[in-house]
């Protein structure tokens, strides 16, 4: 799969959005149980078509991630899916994206299988590769098998996480995404420099693509240094707020953030990112904030 530079809308904060925006409760911060539900799906094809609407609008080429950040082992038997639910509802997942953007008038489009990370988003994973690699790969199998184009772990916290995710889709013979979270100073939760994390995951199974997802703007300038690795990064899907990670999970109201600062800031992050491919939004943006960052003046 090639990644031609600015050319790719992806979507927002898919459960910042439904949880404020449309008061939809999700517990765990999960997405994915909406597919099973009428009402949900309804929801989620919804969110969707904003998306497309902002890629057609622009001439861009619509990249959309599954709900399915959370739909893996661990967060599934939370809230009652043993492995075959998991399987089906990772599956219908990629269905339901892919059925919600038929109808978009763009030039190309591709569906992501999205994962998430194992533990908390917002705190190191202390696992090794291997234990990674066998906890990531059956829904890395289900989403491969529905005809993603590609599997993108997002929000990861280590490189041995990031590691095992890629192992896991080689296995399952999909191109692989990742990307990486940092704090307010531009390095990971487990303290690594962005620099350190890629070329940790390029020594040991390189993934197809780089990027940095929940975090501003502010925050990745922070942790650019000018080096070659920076051409790396193609994906970013920007936090609204400037808030901490620790800040954003006491926060009781959506921090929305400042929508000029935003765009001048990811604008900054563009100029330094000669191979940014793929922009969309993460906590605390919806349409509104993506069409703004791809200059769209709605997203309609």
């Amino acid at each position: 799969m090639q990644l031609r530079q600015g050319t790719w809308v992806t979507d927002g904060g898919l459960e910042t959005d439904l949880i404020f925006n449309h008061g939809v409760d999700l517990p765990e911060f999960a997405a994915f149980p909406l597919v099973d539900d009428a009402t949900g799906a309804a929801l989620l094809a919804n969110y969707y078509a904003q998306y497309a609407a902002i890629a057609a609008g622009v001439g861009a080429g619509l990249l959309l991630e599954t709900p399915t950040w959370r739909a893996s082992r661990d967060w599934g038997r939370a809230l009652g899916y043993d492995a075959r639910a998991l399987d089906r509802v990772n599956r219908e997942s990629v269905g339901l994206v892919r059925a919600a953007t038929e109808a978009a008038d763009v030039a190309e489009r591709r569906v992501s299988g999205c994962v998430g990370p194992r533990g908390d988003g917002y705190r190191a994973a202390a696992f090794d590769a291997d234990d990674a690699a066998e906890y990531h790969a059956s829904q890395v199998r289900s989403l491969g098998a529905a005809g993603v184009d590609l599997v993108h772990a997002m929000t990861m916290t280590t490189p041995a996480e990031a590691i095992g995710v890629v192992r896991a889709a080689r296995s399952a013979g999909v191109p692989v995404a990742i990307s990486f979270t940092v704090e307010t100073n531009g390095r990971l939760p487990d303290g690594s420099t962005l620099a350190d994390a890629i070329s940790a995951v390029e020594a040991a199974d390189p993934a197809d693509f780089y990027g940095v997802n929940c975090a501003h703007p502010l925050h990745l300038l922070a942790g650019l240094d000018g080096g070659a690795w920076q051409a790396r990064l193609e994906f970013f899907r920007p936090n609204a707020s400037v808030l901490s990670h620790a800040e954003l999970d006491e926060a009781e109201e959506l921090d929305a953030g400042d929508l000029p600062l935003l765009v001048s800031a990811t604008n900054a992050v563009r100029e330094q990112l000669p191979g940014l491919a793929v922009l969309g939004g993460c906590c605390g943006t919806d349409s509104r904030h993506v069409a703004a960052l791809w200059g769209a003046t709605t997203a309609d």
